[in-house]
């Protein structure tokens, strides 16, 4: 078998905050996010193979329906602001895969899911931050996968499972998002043990079987403090999809850490 071809994970991982890893950060001391950006450099090693392609489920791009991006040779979109000139600089070019972005869809489509193909849509900073940091040579073929708008937990489960079949293909499935994401949360007083609360929720969550799994997953709003850590739920739902295209066994914690006194994540299913 081609190694490029070993069964894959699927990963849920923290992109930080902007372009983070790229600059000394200002709201908080300049190693805030070194433990993030040292995972993410380590991340490549953990893998059976270098994956044949990755899909990226990213926490800032949403869709009426999933849409993946067929561009062959996609543009970096900078969709932050206020941050320091050179991070509008910077460069990736990772190649994307039109076939790819095509069988995406035709999985999606087959489950009974809306899907479209778009033909331009670049990287967005959800996906091309924390690749840059994990694949740095960009050689490995990369297809973003937005989120339906409904952000409906259940429907993106069901996009995973419907994905799932990629990971024998070679194929990383990569969620990208924020396990937590508050933005006014960050650096108060009150939210480190609240952040701690919902990440031990959201922990013990992954950890399940996947029906029991599922079942709390998309229940999430019941947990402590979920929509404090989740005024607006789009980073946490590229877990979902992770989540749906882990299989039947439980996922498990591969990174934490507390940046600006709130705890984050990161989840694999092997």
């Amino acid at each position: 078998m081609n190694a490029t071809l070993q069964r894959q994970p699927a990963i849920f991982l923290p992109h930080g905050g902007g372009p983070c890893f790229f600059m000394e950060w200002t709201w908080g001391p300049a190693d805030t996010w070194d433990a993030t950006k040292r995972f993410l450099e380590g991340l490549a090693a953990t893998l059976p193979a270098t994956p044949k392609a990755i899909l990226v489920i990213s926490g800032h791009w949403e869709e009426p329906a999933f849409t993946a991006s067929a561009a062959a040779k996609p543009e970096l979109i900078f969709d932050y602001s206020g941050f320091p000139e050179q991070t509008y600089r910077l460069t990736w070019p990772a190649p994307g895969d039109p076939e790819l972005a095509e069988h995406v869809v035709g999985l999606l489509s087959k489950s009974g899911l809306p899907a479209n193909v778009t033909p331009d849509r670049g990287f967005d900073h959800g996906v091309f931050v924390p690749l840059k940091v994990a694949f740095h040579d960009a050689q490995t073929p990369v297809v973003s996968l937005s989120l339906s708008g409904s952000l409906d937990p259940a429907l993106h489960l069901a996009a995973g499972r419907a994905l799932a079949p990629l990971r024998d293909e070679g194929v990383l499935i990569v969620g990208s998002g924020m396990s937590f994401h508050n933005l006014r949360g960050y650096l108060r007083p009150e939210t480190r043990e609240r952040a701690r609360a919902f990440d031990a929720w959201l922990t013990k969550a992954v950890e399940l079987p996947a029906a029991s799994r599922e079942l709390l997953l998309t229940g999430w709003r019941e947990a402590p403090f979920a929509t404090y850590a989740h005024p607006r739920e789009e980073h946490l739902i590229p877990l979902m999809v992770a989540a749906g295209a882990g299989g039947e066994a439980p996922g498990r914690r591969v990174f934490g850490d507390e940046p600006m006194g709130a705890a984050i994540s990161a989840y694999r299913f092997d």
